[in-house]
């Protein structure tokens, strides 16, 4: 049996008619890019969210460099945030000419440690970004008491946790801007790349809509430096497609996890860990194992893929050595890089696969031993 990490085709034959009958219409009508596709999605997916305001980009990455551009961040400033996370997020940051500060993450949910918060602080941090990683909030509350005591802006990168809540509210909606990544293989994902900020802010919502369109408001008359980040109206039409069934995705997610983490919490070293505080969407099922390479070999011969989300963090990165870090400085999340793996994690899982993943599994770390 093969089960593949992630199977787009399968959600997509559920929804195909819908599908094909949103691309047909915007091709009808042959507006093509921040049309009424892109507007309706937008005041769908903030208000989702708890938000006021949504800004349609082109992928998360920009989503982020769109928000701290809003924020006025820059040369000079610094801004603190994870390793542990797909380097965009830090990409974002050095694109805009700020330096990223990298803190450790939390053990167990692999998120943002916050009491280290205090010693990466210094005269030039402007912001944070907390990471919600795998589908698991950060540690908000503390976060955002934090940076209201030191005058500091928060952005979250929410890609990773579309409709995850912390203390009953969604992510997204605690800082002053949040970002996600709608890539194809997000619990939300268009069939390509797209991005959306969501925030509060009138004013940053504003000039992240004219810095997503070369910093225009009126065609050829450009008020600000911006960038070509729009989102085009097939994937704002995709997405609106799915967007009625994210909670019945993420609910399925979560069935899953809960089999899988039932069965396999005596046989790895350690799986998926929710905060009491928090709600888990899984967009990937990470667990943490002895001997990864053996066992990822073996699941690979069984047709079982597999991921590791992420083998190499930022601050070891080759493309971040001048920031100075060295390794040991960040020691959870080096010891974790070492241990986790990503099994097969998507709503259409049927449970003979989740059997035959956790039956894989077992017989993986057993024969790695």
């Amino acid at each position: 049996m093969h089960i593949p990490l992630n199977d787009l085709q399968a959600q997509f034959q559920s929804i195909k008619p819908e599908v094909m009958s949103a691309i047909e219409g915007v091709l009808d009508g042959m507006q093509l890019f921040l049309g009424p596709q892109n507007q309706q999605f937008e005041e769908s997916f903030a208000s989702y969210c708890g938000c006021e305001f949504g800004v349609s980009n082109s992928n998360g990455t920009d989503a982020i460099v769109l928000a701290l551009r809003a924020c006025h961040i820059g040369p000079g400033d610094e801004i603190i945030t994870v390793s542990h996370t797909f380097i965009a997020t830090a990409e974002a940051i050095a694109q805009v000419g700020a330096t990223p500060v990298f803190v450790d993450i939390e053990p167990d949910t692999y998120t943002m440690n916050w009491r280290q918060l205090e010693g990466a602080l210094s005269e030039r941090t402007r912001a944070i970004i907390p990471v919600h990683l795998y589908g698991h909030p950060a540690e908000m509350q503390p976060i955002m008491d934090f940076a209201r005591a030191h005058d500091l802006l928060v952005i979250e990168d929410a890609s990773q946790a579309h409709g995850a809540t912390y203390q009953g509210q969604r992510v997204g909606s605690f800082g002053d801007i949040a970002c996600f990544s709608l890539y194809c293989s997000k619990n939300l994902g268009a069939y390509g790349e797209a991005g959306i900020c969501v925030t509060n802010n009138g004013e940053m919502a504003e000039t992240m809509r004219m810095l997503r369109d070369h910093g225009s408001k009126v065609r050829y008359q450009h008020d600000l430096m911006g960038e070509n980040a729009r989102m085009d109206e097939i994937q704002a039409a995709i997405l609106n497609v799915k967007m009625p069934y994210l909670d019945g995705w993420n609910a399925q997610r979560q069935a899953h996890a809960q089999a899988y983490s039932a069965q396999l919490k005596d046989v790895v070293v350690q799986v998926p860990t929710t905060s009491s505080r928090a709600s888990h969407v899984f967009y990937l099922y990470v667990v943490q194992v002895r001997e990864r390479d053996q066992v990822r070999k073996h699941l690979q011969e069984l047709g079982i893929g597999t991921g590791i989300h992420y083998p190499i963090p930022i601050h070891l990165q080759p493309a971040c050595e001048h920031y100075g870090y060295t390794r040991g400085m960040l020691p959870v999340t080096e010891e974790v890089c070492e241990r986790i793996i990503s099994l097969p994690m998507y709503p259409e899982l049927t449970a003979q696969q989740i059997q035959a993943v956790i039956d894989g599994v077992r017989q993986s770390v057993l024969a790695s031993v």
